[in-house]
């Protein structure tokens, strides 16, 4: 059995939905833990300490160990508040959970800069704001787990998410880097990508899916990639349902022409070769664009 004894996991945005359930299942497995809730709306308005509350109370009856936080991940005090909740009531951070996040939906014509970058706040910086605090004392005890919270609407778009699908490819990139940079100290950081029944949810579901949709189909996804026995790292897992996969970007074999001898490709040669490019039926995992492979095509050694 995956059990999470002597670790601390944070989880932000765990007074309801998604957090909540990861929350509660670390929790079951024997993980401490933080859950933080600012409490507002599905805007990003309002406070209330009631939500993060809530669920700590949840997690003591049922045996479990919890203190709540109810910062905002988009304040870098308020993220530092949350990894020192950890470090102050549990000694030690081990498990950081990004899962906070709000709503401002409306067609890119008509959205707001403002609600652009408030959106890009919360999701893409909330998740640097939150990881930075806790990222020295991960590679410092030599072991972390991450885990981040893409979307659906990041990896293929979403009509009205302009903002939130920026955010949520963001996080890939994000990831990318920090894969290569947390290896060698054992910190492995994944990305989850969710679909589930919650309130930012509540109006796009048909009723029929609800029951399906439940946020606890998601979470034994995220609780694996957050315990000692994952074994991967830059991976994007989709869960939903009872259904999980996993998401890779690719590409093409792709076309080499002759660029040797100041030799230039032409638009007109890219045009010619167009339907070899965007062929995928023989696609491969993106790692990088010049793979030995082509640079061997290339004539290049």
């Amino acid at each position: 059995m995956i059990r999470f004894d002597g670790r601390v996991a944070l989880v932000t945005g765990a007074g309801a939905g998604l957090g909540r359930s990861h929350a509660l299942l670390l929790a079951s497995r024997g993980a401490k833990v933080v859950v933080n809730d600012l409490g507002g709306s599905l805007t990003g308005q309002g406070v209330s300490s009631s939500a993060a509350d809530q669920v700590v109370a949840e997690i003591k009856a049922a045996g479990g160990d919890a203190v709540a936080n109810h910062a905002s991940v988009s304040d870098r005090d308020g993220a530092a508040s949350m990894v020192q909740t950890a470090l102050d009531h549990f000694g030690r951070i081990d498990i950081v959970i990004n899962n906070a996040g709000i709503i401002r939906d409306r067609s890119f014509a008509k959205m707001s800069l403002d609600d652009f970058e408030l959106i890009l706040k919360v999701h893409l910086l909330g998740s640097v704001y939150v990881t930075k605090a806790a990222w020295s004392h991960l590679i410092g005890q030599g072991y972390g787990r991450i885990v981040l919270t893409t979307s659906g609407s990041g990896l293929v778009g979403n009509f009205g998410q302009t903002n939130y699908s920026a955010a949520k490819t963001a996080m890939l990139g994000f990831m990318n880097n920090l894969k290569i940079e947390g290896a060698k100290a054992n910190v492995r950081v994944n990305a989850i990508s969710p679909v589930a029944h919650t309130r930012m949810t509540d109006t796009l579901n048909a009723p029929e899916m609800q029951e399906i949709l439940k946020p606890e189909q998601v979470s034994p996804a995220v609780a694996w990639l957050s315990s000692e026995d994952c074994d991967v790292t830059g991976e994007i897992i989709a869960a939903g349902g009872g259904y999980f996969s996993r998401v890779k970007l690719v590409k093409s074999p792709g076309v080499v022409f002759p660029v040797r001898d100041g030799q230039t490709v032409s638009i007109e040669a890219f045009a010619a070769r167009r339907q070899e490019i965007f062929d995928l039926s023989t696609a491969e995992p993106y790692e990088r664009t010049l793979d030995d492979h082509v640079l061997a095509r290339m004539g290049v050694k």
